[in-house]
């Protein structure tokens, strides 16, 4: 008889976001400072575009906010996230581990809960680290619409879950 126990699933798979404690909720996100670029919306057609400018309080060397409990004061227009805003924000990247989890997908490997290092984010191309220009204060608002990239909004090849050997 073996005294191993049985693996336990991961909090992710068996948690609903609305049952999420505070560090597992804060744990999803995988710092990779894609929300955290500017983006613009067409007023005719709805359409989403995303630039390389990054929020005034983002820290493009570290990918993280630099003020993040005082965010939403600083930053009107800063989403603090919730279970509902992750299932309607049409803007959340699609490497989103909130989105992801809504939609009952698993976590991809580079994410930092599954392969234990935060440097994956960065080496699967999903991270903003180094692809951010400038942030909001520093860019002319005439300009902005020039900032605008395709990246942000799509899977990086490198990112793409890795097939498992037969």
């Amino acid at each position: 008889m073996s005294d191993e126990k049985p693996a336990q699933a991961p909090f992710w798979r068996t948690t609903a976001l609305e049952e999420m404690d505070r560090t597992q909720w804060e744990s999803l996100c995988d710092g990779c400072g894609r929300c955290c670029l500017v983006k613009l919306e067409d007023e005719d057609t709805g359409r989403l575009y995303a630039t390389d400018i990054g929020c005034r309080l983002f820290d493009a060397g570290t990918c993280r906010c630099r003020d993040y409990p005082n965010r939403s004061q600083v930053v009107t227009d800063c989403v603090t996230l919730t279970p509902e805003d992750v299932r309607t924000l049409p803007w959340l990247p699609p490497t989103c581990a909130y989105r992801l989890v809504a939609e009952g997908t698993d976590l991809p490997w580079w994410h930092p809960l599954v392969s234990g290092d935060p440097e994956t984010v960065v080496r699967a191309g999903v991270s903003v680290r180094g692809r951010v220009h400038a942030n909001e204060d520093e860019v002319p608002d005439e300009t902005v619409p020039e900032r605008i990239v395709a990246w942000p909004l799509r899977w990086p090849r490198g990112a793409r879950p890795r097939r498992k050997a037969p």
